[in-house]
């Protein structure tokens, strides 16, 4: 797959599931940005899908 194709895959998932997650924005509020990163990329059912389409890029 074209290296461009995926990165607009993965912009197309962050706009679609994470320009205005509540989640996200209560976990930087309550616990700092740090940790709401963390939680994203470890436990987000939407990160796991944004890592997936990240190892098409090896």
């Amino acid at each position: 797959m074209d290296r461009k194709l995926i990165l607009t895959e993965v912009e197309q998932v962050l706009e679609e599931y994470c320009k205005d997650c509540f989640v996200y924005s209560t976990l930087r509020k309550e616990n700092g940005r740090s940790f709401a990163h963390k939680f994203c990329i470890r436990q987000c059912t939407v990160g796991e899908r944004i890592k997936e389409i990240g190892m098409k890029l090896k």
